[in-house]
């Protein structure tokens, strides 16, 4: 179990279902295994996790992006995502502004040291994952997303239901 751990394997060993299928906590292992992957990541960086991916949503939005769409890509509180930047601007790496034509809106902005920032450590993690994902075949690639979309749907939904009071936990 030790080697396993050494190398990057989750250590919880779940077993497979009846008959020899799969079971969910296997899927839910690897999640929790990517998210620790990232939070370490961050925490190398310097970063807690939602600033980590907020400074990642700026990168790939070209340098740009509002608070509103930060919160909605990861799934983030306003308060969550408010806190955060409150931290990154602390650190002098981003900068907020308000959009033009309105006081609603504020806009997430790279200073010159979010930018360099971001050239040292957001960038070579985001070309990290694109020869990761580049390592499956195209076939493996569009598979892959189109079955983690179907399980997403699936899991909100069945989840929804539960909140919903319509299916007992």
């Amino acid at each position: 179990m030790a080697d396993d751990c050494a190398a990057g394997t989750p250590a919880l060993d779940i077993g497979e279902g009846r008959a020899g299928e799969i079971s969910a906590r296997e899927l839910d292992v690897l999640y929790r295994e990517s998210d620790k992957i990232y939070y370490e990541f961050a925490r190398g960086c310097g970063l807690s996790e939602t600033a980590y991916w907020i400074l990642y949503a700026v990168e790939v939005s070209g340098g740009t992006v509002t608070q509103s769409e930060i919160a909605d890509a990861f799934s983030y509180s306003r308060q969550t995502v408010n806190s955060a930047l409150k931290s990154l601007e602390a650190k002098g790496l981003v900068e907020l502004s308000f959009a033009a034509g309105g006081r609603r809106a504020k806009l997430v902005s790279l200073t010159s040291g979010g930018r360099a920032f971001c050239d040292e450590r957001i960038v070579p993690a985001i070309k990290a994952e694109d020869r990761a994902f580049a390592s499956l075949a195209p076939d493996e690639r569009r598979e892959l997303v189109r079955l983690v979309g179907l399980y997403t749907r699936a899991i909100d939904g069945e989840l929804r239901r539960l909140r919903e009071g319509r299916e007992s936990l």
